[in-house]
């Protein structure tokens, strides 16, 4: 198969096309071949090494956690799926060797749902990860009807959908920080929009005099503290970026778990018109150095999706 990999950690000049065996099947895995591939932000982290110490890897190093793709063959214990289904997945297996920036991605069967209809292959990559920490997150905090919700960085990958999905699960506002270019965008998904930055605990209040409910982080730091002083019970603060610090200020640490179970609910909300993908840019496989780099600069409205 045709696939970026990569044979030590190190800068994204790294990321080059080869021609790898295809991968084995296991009993219960899902053999997909791959359409998109989403690029999130670990993916730079796991290229430069900063995962090393907590997950194996072994090289060649494919990387990549999210795909949308079409299933090739099944192993015998798998029951949920079958050769031609189409699919999306939060591939994220025990170890790193097998990612999705490939033509062929084993998926454990816990990994992966139906792709939703209504999204193009794009849309539908960009859904698995930055879907179930938007979705996982919520939950986690039991949001739900009358909530008032604070997203962090609510035009990026995450943050524009969790915007979405808290208005699916019955948030009465959604608050969501970003820079001024993005405030239509915000808007746009149905929050009202402050800009980040000094100041950020002033302009809360000024759209929230009585606090909020929940609080999304997706950087740590100071942006904990200012979520911390704005909520009316710390325990619904979640971060997916500082667990030392959440958990200090009585919040949770999320670390996106595969579920099978909630990547059907992120579907189902697409197909019934409640949560859309964007997609910011799309880049051919042999491009893969020069996406990461795009996300790695941080700013990216939505998704980097590459197409394969």
């Amino acid at each position: 198969m045709k696939a970026i990999a990569i044979d030590a950690y190190g800068p994204a000049d790294r990321l080059a096309v080869r021609e790898l065996p295809d991968p084995p099947v296991g009993p219960d895995t899902v053999l997909v071949r791959v359409r998109a591939a989403g690029v999130n932000p670990v993916d730079w982290k796991i290229r430069e090494g900063h995962l090393a110490a907590a997950i194996p890897a072994h090289f060649p190093l494919v990387p990549g956690w999210d795909a949308a793709g079409v299933v090739a063959a099944v192993g015998p214990a798998v029951a949920g799926f079958a050769v031609g289904d189409e699919v999306i997945g939060y591939v994220r297996r025990d170890d790193l060797q097998y990612g999705t920036y490939a033509e062929l991605v084993p998926a454990p069967e816990r990994t992966v749902a139906d792709k939703p209809v209504r999204a193009s292959w794009a849309e539908a990559a960009g859904l698995p990860l930055a879907g179930l920490a938007a979705y996982q997150a919520l939950q986690l905090t039991r949001t739900g009807a009358g909530d008032t919700v604070l997203v962090h960085g609510a035009a990026g990958g995450v943050g524009h959908l969790a915007v979405q999905i808290a208005r699916a699960l019955g948030a009465g506002k959604v608050i969501g920080t970003a820079g001024e270019a993005n405030h239509d965008f915000v808007r746009s998904l149905g929050a009202e929009p402050v800009s980040y930055g000094d100041g950020l605990l002033d302009r809360v209040r000024a759209v929230a005099p009585d606090g909020v409910d929940v609080a999304l982080d997706l950087f740590g730091g100071a942006t904990l503290d200012v979520s911390a002083e704005l909520l009316t019970r710390p325990a619904r603060l979640v971060s997916t970026a500082d667990p030392e610090h959440v958990t200090r200020l009585g919040g949770s640490y999320l670390f996106v778990r595969p579920s099978t179970a909630d990547l059907s609910v992120l579907a189902g909300l697409v197909d019934a018109g409640r949560l859309a993908v964007h997609v910011a840019r799309t880049f051919p496989l042999d491009q893969a150095a020069e996406a990461q780099r795009l996300v790695e600069q941080g700013h990216v409205r939505g998704k980097v999706v590459l197409e394969i």
